[in-house]
């Protein structure tokens, strides 16, 4: 899950689907660095999304059939919701999110999203002056941010509204149906989705988010910016956690809340990660498998192998070669 792509002009009413055969290819269609994928498990990469662009406010739909977990960074400048849309269950920063679930994102969010099996997932988000003055004419008063994430108190009948209007919106995108085009449908949409939102966000007791999820949050954000920021080098643990500045069982914890996973077991599914979306971006006729290995930090080429055949369900010969 992220914000659509920043560096395009959407004109009133656009919309799209897209089918995925790979994560770069996922991650290209974001743009900026906003999402970054790892694939957990074997099988063929399949993702489709459905977008509705608005005037102020965007639809998203995804659905995603590999387990994987993805890291995410949302522009300060929109408001974000996201909710499943589906059965199976979306883990947002270790919060496991069940249907009818909303969450409303802090502004400019970074957060990690997984999902273990075939999944649905709903995104939302608004011109922050938009959804502001439509919440002042609407019930009387702005809408505050919270300074974190959060879940949404359940509200059966402005949620079921909120996610009848997001899936009548993402139907329509891909079927590219004329009434998008006409501008007096468009705005009615649009309004009904700005006042459906609203009526969600607007409760005023607080939803699950606690001070203990913002500091592991905090803890996440600087393992990320430590692996970003030393791509190109192996570190060990010990180093890890000295430029995070936690002790190791705390990282440890954090991994395992938000990424289901220890520290090592991510970092080295990052890197078979990375390997594999080179080896299928190489010309075989050129490049080798040894070489792609080793400009990621896999020196033990048998043992490489080995362990890229068990979690992606064949040799890295194959990837080059397809």
């Amino acid at each position: 899950m992220a914000t659509l792509p920043t560096n395009a002009t959407w004109r009133l009413g656009r919309c799209g689907a897209a089918v995925f055969a790979d994560p770069s290819d996922l991650e290209g269609f974001f743009g900026g660095g906003s999402l970054q994928l790892t694939v957990t498990a074997s099988g063929e990469f399949n993702a489709r999304l459905k977008w509705l662009c608005l005037r102020h406010l965007h639809v998203l739909h995804g659905y995603e059939e590999l387990p994987r977990i993805a890291y995410v960074s949302l522009p300060p400048s929109r408001v974000f919701v996201s909710f499943p849309t589906g059965k199976s269950p979306l883990i947002w920063d270790g919060i496991e999110l069940q249907p009818g679930d909303i969450v409303l994102h802090s502004r400019g969010e970074r957060m990690h999203q997984r999902i273990a099996a075939q999944s649905r997932w709903g995104l939302i988000s608004v011109s922050a002056s938009r959804l502001a003055s439509c919440s002042k004419s609407t019930i009387g008063r702005k809408l505050t941010w919270p300074a974190a994430g959060r879940v949404l108190v359940r509200r059966p009948i402005a949620t079921g509204r909120l996610l009848r209007l997001h899936h009548k919106a993402a139907r329509l995108a891909e079927s590219k149906d004329e009434l998008l085009a006409r501008s007096e449908f468009a705005q009615n949409l649009e309004q009904e989705l700005l006042h459906a939102l609203v009526d969600c966000l607007a409760v005023d007791e607080p939803g699950r988010s606690e001070g203990k999820k913002m500091r592991h949050s905090s803890v996440m954000d600087r393992f990320e910016e430590v692996l970003s920021s030393h791509a190109g080098n192996q570190l060990t643990m010990a180093e890890i956690c000295g430029a995070i500045g936690v002790p190791e069982r705390t990282l440890r914890v954090c991994c395992t809340e938000f990424l289901g996973m220890s520290p090592t077991r991510f970092i080295l599914l990052r890197r078979l990660n990375m390997v594999r979306s080179a080896l299928k971006r190489a010309d075989p006729a050129s490049a080798s498998v040894s070489q792609i290995a080793r400009s990621y930090q896999f020196s033990e080429l048998g043992r490489f192998a080995g362990i890229y055949r068990t979690v992606f369900g064949e040799v890295p010969s194959a990837t080059l070669k397809h």
